[in-house]
């Protein structure tokens, strides 16, 4: 005999059945297609982005280019590197415009005067910038300071001041100084680029070999690679010079003696 369903055994069924649906959903659906599919459309998403701020990129490339131009002209006409070639040029130009720079805050030396400048090695083993420094000591009013340092470190091409110790103190060792001011020291870098310095040292060891090859003198009977010859052991060519010297004094002292032997005989 069947037994009769009621209304709330019909739900309890339909309720197992979404339980059972959900959990293969749960089990076989969402892991292996729902959760790759969404990683794609995150991607996809993502990709949209990016081309949409490259295309915004791609049509500002005439205002870039133009405002790029407009950066190089202006480094151009101030260049940040040093002009010279070598480092011992470079060296002499920054003296010259530290003696400018005093000279146009102070004309006549009144109240700014050098009193010590000398070039600095560059110790540095791996720099990627050539550095040319000076080592300065000044003696100055505070007004002249200011403006001496403001004309170096603004100038063209660009220098840097650095290590920069102050004293104060009276001193008067001329009669065009003012006796009041500063003691100061610092160092005075620039940089050189260094395909420059490259260039430099190319053309200065390329001088001595482009010398020519002496020639000897004619009746000497010496080829030319015979007087190019140079000895390798210096002691060696010390020992042929001093026989040579001895046979030519024995050569001298038989002339001498073969002289006063004919003024006897006549």
């Amino acid at each position: 005999m069947a037994v009769p369903t009621t209304r709330r055994d019909r739900w309890l069924a339909l309720a197992l059945l979404l339980a059972v649906i959900a959990a293969a959903y749960l089990v076989l659906v969402h892991p292996w297609f729902t959760v790759p599919l969404q990683a794609i459309n995150a991607d996809i998403a993502t990709l949209q982005e990016r081309q949409q701020r490259v295309q915004a990129q791609l049509q500002q490339r005439g205002q870039v280019a133009q405002a790029l131009q407009q950066v190089r002209s202006a480094l151009a006409e101030r260049p940040g590197f040093l002009r010279e070639a070598t480092a011992e040029s470079a060296a002499a130009a920054l003296s010259s415009r530290l003696q400018d720079a005093v000279a146009s805050a102070s004309p006549g030396n009144r109240s700014c005067v050098i009193s010590n400048r000398s070039p600095l090695q560059d110790t540095r083993a791996d720099a990627a910038f050539p550095r040319v420094a000076l080592q300065v000591r000044l003696r100055c009013g505070v007004p002249e300071m200011a403006a001496v340092l403001h004309t170096l470190e603004t100038g063209s091409p660009r220098l840097l001041v650095g290590n920069l110790n102050l004293l104060a103190q009276r001193f008067q060792q001329s009669p065009n100084e003012a006796g009041t001011g500063l003691d100061v020291s610092f160092e005075l870098v620039g940089y050189l680029q260094p395909d420059a310095l490259a260039d430099g040292n190319a053309a200065s060891a390329a001088a001595p070999a482009g010398l020519a090859a002496p020639v000897p003198p004619a009746g000497t009977g010496l080829a030319p690679a015979a007087a190019m010859a140079v000895p390798a052991d210096p002691q060696a060519t010390h020992d042929d010079a001093s026989r040579a010297a001895d046979a030519a004094a024995d050569a001298a002292t038989d002339a001498a003696g073969g002289g006063e032997e004919d003024s006897h005989e006549d």
